[in-house]
C-alpha cells in the first residue's frame, strides 16, 4: 500500500488512445527492467512531466483522474507497478506486486 494514498484517493494517469481503445499507458525502465504506470497526485504534476515519457507520436493522449484502488488494481493483474512522479519525472514512491 501507498504512504502517499489511499484505496479512496484520486490520482491522475495518462490514457493513451482517449476516444477508441483507451489503455494506460505504461512504460519500462530499462534500468531495473520494470514495467510501471506513471501516477500522479495532481493533475499539475501530470502536465509538467508528459514530455518526459515515452510516447509514440502517432497515438492520442489525455490525463485523466482514477480511483486509486482501481488503477492499482489493474496495475496488478497486467503485472505493472505504479511509479508515484513529480512534474520532474522524479520517482517519489513505487508500488506494486
Amino acid at each position: 500500500m501507498s504512504k502517499l494514498v489511499n484505496e479512496e484517493s484520486w490520482v491522475w494517469v495518462v490514457i493513451q488512445d482517449p476516444e477508441k481503445n483507451e489503455q494506460l499507458l505504461g512504460q519500462h525502465d530499462e534500468k531495473s527492467d520494470v514495467s510501471y504506470i506513471p501516477t500522479f497526485l495532481e493533475k499539475d504534476e501530470a502536465l509538467k512531466c508528459y514530455n518526459y515519457l515515452a510516447l509514440d507520436k502517432s497515438r492520442k493522449y489525455d490525463i485523466q483522474a482514477m480511483l486509486y484502488e482501481e488503477l492499482a488494481s489493474q496495475a496488478s493483474e497486467n503485472g505493472f507497478m505504479l511509479f508515484i512522479l513529480n512534474g520532474s519525472g522524479e520517482v517519489l514512491e513505487k508500488a506494486g506486486p
